[in-house]
């Protein structure tokens, strides 16, 4: 007789069969239609998602509802493995995130950035030019920058604008460059400028398909963003965390049932 946990572990495992078919359709989709790096980048990972969570419910659906107790244990030692993980990247996202915060700028509405203020293992992912092409590209595509541009700000309603990170570092150049304000993201250099000891300052191009993605500030600003994100994301893996230790302990009930009906129903009587 098949048990309440095994019911109970199958209508879970149907529920997530049924998220991954989306999650699976939407990286194929992506996959059709990609043309940035930035598309490339997030068409891997929600496929492998897709797929991963396609055979995981599989498994839990045939090893709960079929009685398979192979599968079943295949279930739960990977059930076990994600929880591992999960655990492990949360406490991970909370350590190299407490670092890092914006400062002030006197007279301005918005924060400014630095990125030696962020944890090393952060700077270094955005310091590698692979991985920084491809956070451009993302930047590009966003149109983050052409939307603030779009605002038509007068220099006071700009000061006074509460700039988003990536927008602080990636649209303007730097409060201690000096530079004259004629729009959002146009400015021009003082009289008699040359260079400045800010390498940030020397990196701000008006070009709008360059701007100031490649200057340090931009970087901590991505910084800024991810670590506000990853926080959210930590909070969230929590709540999923409990989540997939009860699934775990409904497996574990329903592995039980399984042994127990094996034991007392064998397949196969072996002959006196």
């Amino acid at each position: 007789m098949v048990r309440c946990s095994n019911n109970m572990i199958g209508v879970l495992n149907i529920i997530i069969f049924v998220l991954s078919i989306p999650i699976l359709s939407a990286g194929i989709w992506l996959g059709r239609r990609a043309t940035t790096d930035c598309e490339k980048f997030l068409q891997g990972p929600i496929i492998a998602l897709g797929v991963f969570l396609l055979l995981v419910s599989l498994a839990g659906v045939v090893g709960g509802c079929c009685r398979n107790s192979c599968l079943l244990w295949l279930y739960l030692f990977v059930m076990f493995i994600l929880i591992v993980l999960l655990f492990c990247f949360t406490v991970f996202a909370f350590v190299v995130t407490n670092n890092g915060a914006g400062e002030a700028v006197s007279g301005r509405g918005f924060k400014e950035y630095r990125l030696g203020d962020y944890s090393n293992w952060l700077q270094k992912r955005v310091e590698n030019n692979k991985n920084w092409k491809r956070i451009k590209s993302c930047l590009q595509d966003g149109k983050v920058c052409q939307s603030l541009q779009q605002q038509n700000q007068t220099w006071e309603q700009f000061i006074n604008d509460n700039l988003s990170p990536v927008q602080s570092g990636c649209c303007k150049p730097p409060t201690a460059c000096h530079f004259v304000y004629v729009n959002e993201t146009f400015w021009t250099k003082p009289v008699g400028y040359n260079s400045s000891d800010i390498s940030d300052c020397n990196t701000w191009q008006n070009d709008q398909s360059m701007l100031c993605y490649d200057c340090q500030s931009c970087k901590a600003g991505v910084l800024a963003n991810i670590k506000n994100d990853w926080k959210k994301v930590a909070v969230v893996n929590i709540i999923f965390l409990i989540f997939l230790i009860v699934v775990y302990s409904v497996g574990c009930c329903a592995f039980r049932n399984n042994r127990q009906e094996d034991n007392a129903h064998p397949r196969y009587k072996p002959y006196p």
